[in-house]
């Protein structure tokens, strides 16, 4: 009789127990009655279920914290980053560190110290992460990415740099003949900056364009805004985007983007050998948990920041201090 009380006991002690899927026997049991399969595949299918018992168990480890009770100030660091949409399972992270140096403390650290805590956790994660601007010995750089996020005007910006700070000669190549007036705007910036474009639509114009430009140190290249969600519009990306020694291929995306929708955009670009990211319109919004999640699930590392329409003023290598400070609104 003792026994049959155990479980009902245990599942009203802690609800979070119920989410457990109720399939523990099959897990232990489910192969069992298949002699005759493949003992390969048996073993892929109970490492996967064994797999899916440990997301549930940590999804419900995090909940189970989640739920504890935080001081004031954990409290408001909690709510401030996930007001910016940080994932849960960074803020988690994140926080983990604070909650021990507030035990060790006694409970009774206050917030300026958490908050130092914190910090250090953030600059921790976004180390190494960064790919600093363009590099000394690029001789091409592919800027690839959808419509709207501002490709041709990030371009001219970093043009600019190139040639006012460091003093390289430049080169523009563009790919978009698609948008309207989107070859006369590389253009215009060509004719300010004083930099020869050249057009091109094949793979075969692509390397007669970069031999015609063999004397410029640098090649910026304008690849066509495309629908991500057309996989054949993407692909025809590919036969312009021949990797060559010694080049770098960029990602901008809008930070006025969904994230859902960045990690779609992520996802289709990145086959074709995506190395930075440079996020746009920056000015445009007040949520940054979007960075440091795209950076968290891809291998991408963050270059440059744009925040507004000038060129080339508005242009930003982005650091630790900096992101730290936006995303925890210390500047505000």
């Amino acid at each position: 009789m003792e026994q049959q009380n155990i479980k009902p006991a245990l599942m009203m002690k802690d609800d979070s127990v119920a989410n457990i899927p109720n399939n523990f026997d099959s897990i232990t049991n489910a192969h069992l009655s298949e002699p005759n399969q493949d003992p390969g595949l048996t073993e892929e299918k109970l490492v996967e279920e064994m797999r899916q018992m440990k997301m549930w168990m940590a999804k419900i480890s995090r909940q189970t914290r989640s739920s504890q009770e935080l001081p004031l100030p954990l409290q408001k660091l909690q709510d401030r980053l996930r007001d910016q949409d940080v994932d849960q399972q960074l803020i988690d992270e994140w926080l983990e560190p604070v909650r021990e140096s507030w035990e060790g403390s006694g409970r009774t650290q206050d917030e300026l110290g958490l908050n130092a805590v914190l910090h250090d956790t953030i600059n921790s994660f976004l180390r190494n992460r960064f790919g600093g601007g363009i590099k000394d010995d690029t001789r091409i750089v592919y800027v690839a990415g959808p419509t709207g996020v501002g490709k041709t005007t990030t371009i001219a910006k970093l043009a600019a740099e190139q040639l006012f700070r460091y003093q390289r000669k430049v080169g523009f190549i563009t790919s978009d003949t698609y948008r309207i007036s989107a070859v006369e705007q590389l253009r215009t910036y060509a004719s300010i900056l004083n930099v020869p474009l050249e057009v091109v639509q094949s793979p075969g114009d692509m390397q007669r364009a970069i031999q015609r430009l063999n004397h410029c140190d640098l090649i910026l290249m304008d690849t066509a805004g495309r629908n991500y969600r057309n996989e054949i519009l993407v692909s025809e990306l590919q036969s312009l985007l021949s990797p060559i020694e010694n080049s770098e291929t960029y990602l901008v995306l809008s930070l006025t983007s969904k994230f859902q929708d960045m990690k779609k955009i992520t996802e289709h670009f990145s086959k074709y050998g995506l190395d930075k990211v440079i996020f746009t319109k920056l000015d445009e919004t007040g949520s940054y948990g979007s960075i440091f999640n795209l950076i968290h699930e891809y291998p991408l590392h963050l270059s440059y920041m744009a925040n507004g329409q000038n060129v080339p003023d508005d242009l930003l290598v982005p650091n630790e201090k900096a992101l730290c400070s936006l995303l925890l609104g210390e500047n505000e």
